[in-house]
């Protein structure tokens, strides 16, 4: 119910002007790394990082107990649930994965694409995080519902 409390507030708040969004601190930072530095630093985020992130961004922390507690509930082999856990870590780093492999492969051409990729979450930010946390609590809010009335 916070989360859409929560949501609910960030959509107000949100600039009325697009052009008024500001980045991220952390998005603004990746632009001092070098691709190499970023595709390193997708690449090396583990399971540990990955639930230490979780707990500093409210985004994350829901997704994040979510998905451990689907694996940990599914009844799987221990090594499906690591297969299982990889696989979600890899997906959740894709984020970062994305924009080095773009540049990677496409040189001085990819700038373009990586700056509209770097101006759009800049203008519609708040936005973006207000639908995420609104929707986050309402599944939240309904598997509980569900959970008491089963």
């Amino acid at each position: 119910m916070l989360l859409v409390l929560f949501g609910a507030r960030q959509w107000h708040r949100r600039p009325k002007d697009p052009s008024q969004g500001r980045l991220p601190k952390w998005m603004a930072a990746i632009d001092r790394l070098t691709p190499v530095k970023v595709f390193g630093l997708g690449l090396g985020l583990g399971l540990a990082l990955a639930l230490a992130l979780a707990a500093l961004n409210a985004k994350n922390a829901p997704l994040t107990i979510a998905a451990a507690a689907s694996i940990g509930s599914a009844g799987l082999p221990v090594g499906q649930e690591i297969t299982s856990l990889a696989i979600f870590v890899l997906i959740a780093t894709l984020g970062l994965l994305a924009p080095p492999g773009v540049y990677m492969v496409g040189g001085e051409r990819a700038k373009t694409t990586l700056g509209n990729w770097k101006d759009w979450p800049a203008q519609h930010n708040v936005a973006v995080m207000a639908v995420l946390f609104f929707v986050i609590g309402l599944k939240l809010l309904g598997d509980g519902i569900g959970i008491l009335t089963s």
